[in-house]
């Protein structure tokens, strides 16, 4: 008789918006040999389009609406609620536009990704895009690191570069990071479901051995 294969890692994807990382994520996880499996979708608000796209996938939703609880710490209560019933070996924030308490980011260390749109460690925050173009920078580009306490703060994995055009506006370049983004995050998170990456002390192990600086990809 044959055995049934291992079950594959599951992975809680938390959005906040349209959810164009989560589809990226979804695609790749149809893939007949993609080692991990997208068990549930959480926002934090109810009419999020990152829900529609995962009925589409039927994969299940949950909304922690963070304008139903009076503070952070609440809202994190009740999100980390929602998770601990999945249990997932991995927490994917795709646009998650909540910043998390220590208390919340601690009790899922190691097992939580977020991709910033920035080579990390410039320009955390906010309005990336136009921040590079004010400070005349020639590459931009998108980092996807471990999340710790500190905001973007966390050890980079990967990062990809985008090119700064002449001409270039905010939204023609976050156009062209964003088809970064969609290649960069699906890599990573196969890189964790096949236990290749880890959060160290404070580094990153790639296949066991601390990872020197990002794994990076050019885009000409």
């Amino acid at each position: 008789m044959k055995a049934d294969p291992a079950p594959k890692p599951s992975i809680v994807v938390l959005a906040s918006g349209s959810g164009t990382n989560l589809q990226a994520l979804i695609d790749a996880s149809r893939e007949r040999d993609y080692p991990g499996e997208i068990i549930a979708v959480g926002c934090n608000k109810p009419d999020a389009f990152a829900l529609e796209r995962a009925a589409q996938a039927n994969i299940p939703t949950f909304v922690v609406n963070h304008k139903n609880h009076g503070s952070r710490e609440e809202f994190d209560g009740a999100l980390m609620a929602e998770l601990r019933r999945y249990n997932p070996d991995l927490i994917v924030l795709a646009g998650f536009m909540r910043i998390l308490t220590s208390d919340f980011v601690h009790a899922f260390r190691g097992k939580m990704l977020n991709i910033h749109p920035s080579l990390l460690p410039a320009y955390t925050g906010l309005n990336t895009h136009q921040r590079v173009l004010e400070a005349g920078d020639r590459v931009h580009g998108v980092s996807v690191h471990f999340v710790t306490e500190e905001l973007d703060g966390g050890p980079v994995i990967a990062q990809a570069e985008v090119p700064v055009h002449a001409g270039d506006t905010a939204d023609s370049l976050a156009e062209r990071v964003q088809e970064q983004e969609h290649l960069l995050y699906p890599i990573v998170v196969r890189w964790f479901c096949e236990g290749r990456i880890q959060l160290g002390s404070d580094h990153v192990l790639f296949d066991g051995q601390p990872l020197a600086e990002p794994m990076r990809l050019s885009q000409d």
